[in-house]
């Protein structure tokens, strides 16, 4: 065991050549206390790099998973998500009062990176504060919008209560990290990312958040679920795949997320190594304008604007899912580390309905529709796509547009970066664009992805395609208003089913997640694809 202060590296050293000059036997000892010096050492600090930029550590300001994977280091929520998705107790535990009362117990004693206590007041502050945000690009206003009273009972009690009976509240506020009303009133995002701001109950402090490069934890000693196996933790952010791989293996880092399809094989066969994969949460898709009647990017193979918008026409927005190999998409471009989709989650997911299949790959039948719905000669399109944010996404839009040419529809791809793309794609400047969405209820996902846009009832945030249905509005509403788990996900398979016929969005692939690591350390896959650097063991 290595204990600071007591000596320094290089008299350690040379107390040790000492002693081994008197006695092999205390040598041998001496040894194994350096190995075991130097495997504490190593084991305090933890380096993983990470596959997409973080824009904040405000965790109130945009629902976008790489600020998550960083935000939920220094913060907690009231609901916890295990490893395969499922809602579990954390700091607080929860319970139904009546059907529209659910009441959530704080554990007692949790502490702020400050020293301060958790109390309810926090907890309030926190599901109020999202509403208040503004500006967001895609924020967490939705998954606090069903609450429309918090009544704080006592210091550790508080309840929440909805207009209507709403059983997805777990997994709502599993989203909404909890803040310190102390610290975040009247902060700015600019306070988050300093750290002023930043306080939380999580297992990490912030010290430094440097965007695009990296950011600094270190290891809160009073976390409330036990002592974080390491010192300090850098979360380097490296968007270039053939950066990322060639860091770990120069041992520059000692994980990373996200393994790109082309290093799988190398990195299999290196005992250096480990690799843990499971398939994700997360369905990559295509949202199709259905709203304007001239969508950006879609126009004549001239050049000239359409008489009116396409993908209106349903038979349209099939002929498009028809004519796209997602088979060949799964096994070629993704190397096999995808799954061809057809509904909104995957299928460990709730919800998923086993009865929707993924849509034939027919480009005949999707010329026949074309020309059913008038458009024999076809059309052209823009479609857009980040190139650093999910496993192959630009060869993914690559490859689609390859698929739509050959039916007819001239397809060329406007490929940039997340951090330039989502502004674009929420200010609705595309007309096809590529988005993988992961959620843990199918009604959920739908309630974002396709939902009819409703601010005030927090439906369609990510409904890019301007998508609109009241029948799917209404099986949405009825599902999630529903607290028997049962018949909740028989009326979320319902809703899936419907979003699938009327081609809301064209689903891609569900994805399937790789972590690559030092032998010497241990990470369990997880569904929604988190990287938390707390879940990481030494061997």
């Amino acid at each position: 065991m290595f204990f600071p202060g007591v000596l320094g590296g290089e008299r350690v050293f040379d107390f040790m050549i000492g002693v081994h000059r008197r006695s092999s036997a205390v040598s041998y000892l001496l040894v194994a206390f350096i190995s075991s010096w130097t495997t504490c050492i190593a084991a305090a600090e933890l380096r993983i790099g990470l596959s997409a930029d973080v824009t904040t550590m405000d965790p109130h300001f945009v629902a976008a998973q790489p600020n998550l994977t960083a935000q939920k280091h220094v913060f907690d929520s009231l609901v916890r998500i295990d490893e395969r998705g499922r809602p579990i107790t954390g700091f607080a535990s929860w319970r139904t009062i009546d059907a529209t009362t659910w009441e959530f117990k704080l554990r007692q004693g949790v502490r702020f990176h400050d020293g301060t206590e958790l109390t309810t007041e926090d907890v309030a502050f926190s599901l109020e504060r999202p509403l208040t945000i503004q500006g967001s690009p895609g924020g967490f206003a939705t998954y606090v919008r069903p609450i429309i009273a918090r009544q704080i009972v006592d210091r550790y009690t508080i309840h929440l209560k909805t207009a209507l009976p709403h059983g997805a509240v777990p997994e709502d506020l599993a989203e909404v990290l909890i803040v310190s009303k102390r610290a975040a009133a009247r902060a700015t995002g600019a306070d988050f990312d300093s750290g002023k701001a930043a306080v939380g109950t999580g297992p990490y402090k912030l010290v430094r958040f440097s965007r695009g490069s990296r950011i600094e934890l270190i290891r809160h000693d009073a976390y409330w679920d036990g002592r974080p196996p390491w010192d300090k933790v850098t979360l380097h952010i490296m968007p270039s795949d053939p950066v990322r791989t060639a860091s770990l293996l120069s041992g520059e880092l000692d994980a990373i997320e996200h393994v790109p399809t082309a290093d799988l094989a190398r990195l299999r066969k290196n005992p250096a190594f480990r690799l843990e994969q499971t398939v994700s949460w997360r369905t990559i898709l295509l949202h199709v304008d259905q709203y304007r009647d001239q969508p950006p990017g879609v126009t004549s193979k001239s050049g000239r604007q359409l008489a009116q918008n396409p993908f209106k026409d349903v038979r349209v927005r099939r002929a498009l899912s028809r004519a796209i190999n997602r088979q060949a998409i799964a096994e070629r471009v993704m190397e096999g580390l995808a799954l061809p989709a057809a509904n909104v989650v995957s299928p460990s997911v709730f919800g998923h309905d086993p009865a929707v299949k993924p849509e034939p790959y027919d480009p005949q039948g999707a010329r026949k529709l074309l020309n059913e719905a008038g458009y024999p000669d076809g059309f052209a399109l823009t479609l857009a796509t980040p190139n650093n944010r999910y496993i192959n996404d630009e060869q993914v839009a690559q490859a689609v547009a390859q698929m739509l040419t050959r039916i007819g529809i001239a397809t060329k791809v406007e490929a940039l970066p997340l951090s330039v793309y989502l502004g674009r794609a929420r200010n609705r400047e595309f007309g096809v664009a590529l988005l993988g969405w992961g959620s843990l209820a199918a009604d959920l996902a739908l309630r974002s992805l396709a939902g009819t846009p409703d601010p005030g009832k927090g439906y369609g945030a990510w409904n890019w395609s301007g998508y609109a249905s009241p029948r799917l509005d209404e099986l949405i509403a009825q599902s999630l208003s529903t607290v028997d788990p049962a018949k909740r996900e028989a009326l979320a398979r319902s809703a899936s089913a419907l979003a699938a016929r009327e081609v809301a969005f064209i689903p891609l692939h569900y994805q399937i997640v790789t972590w690559g690591m030092k032998n010497s350390i241990r990470y369990t896959a997880r569904t929604d694809e988190f990287t938390f650097a707390h879940h990481f063991r030494p061997q």
